[in-house]
């Protein structure tokens, strides 16, 4: 049994126990594959996978018990290899950050330029994908951290810190009547279309769960996992959005106007997810402090065994109301 075939292990299972499509992203012949998991099955005495006319369907119940371990190994030798790298290449490496697009177009920016020209030899990768998935990506060990809001169920394996809390905004298209309202109520907005999040994003659920307690149940006509296509579809006047303030620039949003609601809505927290029983290179932790300037490289190592003993986050808040005329 060796370390490699754990690795090719874990890519047939998250390629779906797709033998074509893993030989193909590990770059190998697939009668090759074929054989090391075959090799593997032998050491280990038992079926890993469940067959169906010599094709994989999914992961027998020790497969999925393997699965486990393999992680764990396949993690355990990551994190050897990076305390050696610590102290052999301080500032070179890799950092991955999974992330959602609204945090990757509008938070991230000004930190990465600042990451980057204070640690030129580390390559930077950005991963997008739903909280759920971002959160998987650090799992699976293929992501350094997740940054969005937590997934609707957290891996125990993870740790979120919370960085800051996000207000919400309701964006309409320029002449749009909801903008003349006063006061805006919860009833007067469940009259018109909803453009919102994928049902993946907690967001959604919790924005949904507001009108709930109301009795109202607002037409949601579109869901989408991008900020940009919500206001592209706001814009076109298919409906109003009820996005993070972080996503609205005036400058940029010529064809919309936004208005406050966080007199209506709960903000949103964006985290930081870690694993657990990670090994948390300088330059990360680095990053970490640069993103949320409140989680210090000092007090993370504390903030790992207890995320509640962490100052409380801050409001990040991109949108400025217009002046009352």
């Amino acid at each position: 049994m060796t370390l490699q075939q754990m690795r090719y292990f874990l890519e047939v299972v998250r390629l779906g126990c797709n033998i074509t499509r893993a030989a193909q992203a590990l770059s190998i012949a697939q009668p090759s594959l074929s054989r090391q998991m075959q090799s593997l099955e032998r050491e280990i005495g038992v079926d890993l996978f469940v067959r169906e006319n010599k094709r994989l369907i999914g992961l027998s119940e020790p497969g999925e018990q393997v699965h486990r371990i393999a992680l764990r190994m396949v993690l355990d030798a990551e994190r050897a290899r990076s305390v050696g790298a610590e102290f052999r290449q301080e500032h070179t490496g890799m950092l991955t950050i999974a992330t959602t697009h609204t945090q990757a177009r509008y938070a991230l920016p000004a930190v990465v330029r600042a990451f980057s020209a204070r640690y030129p030899n580390i390559a930077l990768r950005l991963r997008q994908g739903t909280p759920t998935e971002a959160a998987q990506m650090v799992v699976d060990g293929t992501a350094d951290l997740s940054i969005a809001t937590a997934p609707p169920d957290p891996h125990p394996d993870l740790v979120f810190l919370p960085c800051y809390t996000l207000p919400r905004i309701i964006l309409t298209p320029v002449g749009h009547p909801l903008m003349r309202y006063r006061p805006l109520t919860l009833k007067r907005l469940a009259g018109f279309p909803l453009i919102t999040y994928d049902y993946s994003f907690s967001t959604h659920s919790k924005i949904l769960e507001t009108f709930a307690r109301e009795n109202l149940a607002p037409s949601v006509i579109i869901n989408a996992i991008d900020a940009d296509v919500i206001k592209t579809y706001v814009e076109l006047g298919m409906g109003v959005a009820i996005v993070p303030s972080l996503a609205f620039d005036r400058q940029r949003d010529k064809g919309l106007r936004a208005r406050d609601a966080s007199m209506l809505f709960q903000p949103s927290t964006i985290q930081i997810g870690l694993r657990r029983d990670g090994y948390l290179r300088s330059y990360t932790a680095s990053f970490i402090e640069l993103f949320a300037p409140h989680l210090e490289k000092s007090i993370l190592p504390r903030a790992l065994l207890d995320p509640q003993s962490i100052p409380m986050p801050g409001t990040l808040r991109a949108f400025k109301p217009l002046p009352k005329r």
